[in-house]
């Protein structure tokens, strides 16, 4: 399995791939410290998590706390299934600002 990683993938656009649990996310949260800094508006495409538990909601609860914190307009493309899950099990589905926009799922790897 390849490592976990954030990387550009256009303007204003991240890409996530890899796999989101306790052993990933703390380094993680550094990075999205760093990419929120001086950005207006920022979409992460969640396409290439291959697995998420919890730690992984975490990461982005916080991320999305920072980005408003920041003024950063913040938006979760591809949410996977699991934390989909996860989060409407904890009621808290409604708080992430996931985007429904179907032909950014459809791009590449």
């Amino acid at each position: 399995m390849s490592a976990t990683r954030l990387s550009p993938d256009g303007p204003g656009r991240w890409r996530l791939d890899g796999v989101l649990d306790l052993t990933t996310v703390n380094r993680l949260a550094r990075e999205g410290e760093t990419l929120l800094r001086g950005a207006t508006a920022i979409e992460i495409d969640l396409v290439g998590v291959s697995a998420a538990n919890s730690a992984g909601l975490a990461l982005l609860l916080e991320w999305l706390d920072l980005a408003g914190a920041r003024g950063v307009a913040l938006r979760y493309a591809n949410l996977p299934d699991s934390l989909r899950r996860i989060a409407a099990f904890s009621n808290i589905l409604e708080l992430l600002p996931v985007s429904t926009t179907p032909a950014m799922a459809a791009r590449s790897s």
